[in-house]
């Protein structure tokens, strides 16, 4: 891939989705030819994420608060409370599919009315959310966890060349476990069973309390300055 030939196109200026006084602005890459899971998996660890086909990472005027972030899958430690967590749901079963179980949309219509009234996904529907998930040129690993039988959470993985990376995750929005980080930790457990580098969990922003979760995989990285720190 010749990154000097790279076409990139700048978003017009919006209000931002996770810190209401800033205003957001997205570089978006231009070239269809350089979609694909090889390429995806330098423009990770660039800094850049996809929703749908679009590859895109945040290029605000007056903003650098999103931080990529990453876990180090060689140097996994697992906190007390992530090994208590992973102890109480022992009885939980979990597998990645190609495929949606058919009651999902039950599940993420649940976690959307619960716990995303005020974004942009709500109200919950079947054909924006397979837009926003799949895309024509990576096919996602679908993490399913059930508990006695019944589909509890689901996480969108992608999987690249050397690294998954955590996309979207939904789920029992009044469970009384943390199942968000329950599909985090599953999902580094899948790393370490197909011998990846790296779990990707998308943009830090220290200012958004809803994001304090990610900092709690140790040992993390955190992209400043294109440069990977941590």
């Amino acid at each position: 891939m010749q990154t000097n030939r790279i076409k990139i196109g700048l978003s017009p200026n919006h209000p931002c989705s996770y810190l209401p006084e800033q205003q957001e602005r997205i570089a978006v890459l231009m070239d269809d030819a350089l979609h694909t899971e090889d390429n995806y998996a330098v423009f990770l660890a660039n800094g850049f994420r996809r929703s749908g086909n679009m590859v895109y990472k945040p290029h605000c005027q007056s903003c650098q608060a999103c931080q990529p972030i990453r876990v180090a899958i060689a140097d996994i430690q697992w906190s007390k409370s992530q090994k208590r967590l992973l102890n109480k749901t022992k009885h939980f079963t979990w597998e990645f599919k190609t495929d949606l179980d058919e009651n999902w949309f039950e599940l993420y219509e649940r976690y959307i009315e619960k716990r995303h009234r005020n974004g942009s996904m709500y109200p919950a529907n079947q054909k924006l959310f397979h837009d926003f998930i799949f895309s024509d040129w990576l096919t996602p690993k679908l993490l399913h966890v059930y508990e006695d039988g019944k589909l509890i959470a689901v996480a969108v993985t992608d999987d690249v060349p050397y690294a998954l990376s955590a996309f979207y995750t939904f789920y029992e929005p009044e469970h009384p476990l943390s199942l968000g980080t329950l599909c985090v930790l599953l999902q580094i457990k899948q790393c370490q069973k197909m011998q990846k580098d790296w779990l990707y969990l998308g943009y830090q922003i220290d200012e958004c309390p809803a994001m304090s979760y990610k900092v709690r995989f140790q040992r993390h990285q955190k992209l400043v300055n294109q440069r990977w720190q941590g």
